[in-house]
């Protein structure tokens, strides 16, 4: 099974940015779908962004429009989520997913493997 493993995270002031990465184990982004999720204390996880390969569409939940920016490195076997003018509201652990070909199921919940999360804290 493939491994990922999130990073980036940390405590910032509202306003701040900050850049996760989701690395996998193997290259395996070449064809596949990757997202980011987030979970916020007592509320239901929640998809943010995901990027398909090789084709590159990109989707954005509505939280993230405008602020935040998914990428793909390929050859670092990477995939990056950055985000600008973080809020409060954006407290939550981020954790990324990738589904393998055969691809094409709902994008909310059919993934291959899943990471642990990095936190991510926005104070006032």
């Amino acid at each position: 099974q493939i491994k990922l493993v999130e990073s980036g995270g940390g405590l910032v002031q509202a306003g701040d940015s900050l850049r996760l990465s989701c690395a996998a184990s193997t290259r395996t982004f070449t064809a596949s779908r990757v997202a980011w999720f987030r979970r916020r204390s007592e509320k239901r996880r929640e998809l943010v962004s995901y990027i398909t390969a090789p084709d590159g569409t990109t989707y954005y939940g509505d939280s993230a429009k405008g602020r935040f920016t998914i990428s793909m490195d390929d050859a670092k076997n990477t995939v990056y989520l950055q985000m600008n003018s973080l809020k409060v509201e954006d407290t939550a652990l981020y954790y990324c997913a990738v589904d393998l070909p055969p691809m094409g199921g709902n994008p909310l919940f059919s993934y291959d493997s899943w990471g642990q999360g990095t936190q991510v804290t926005v104070s006032p």
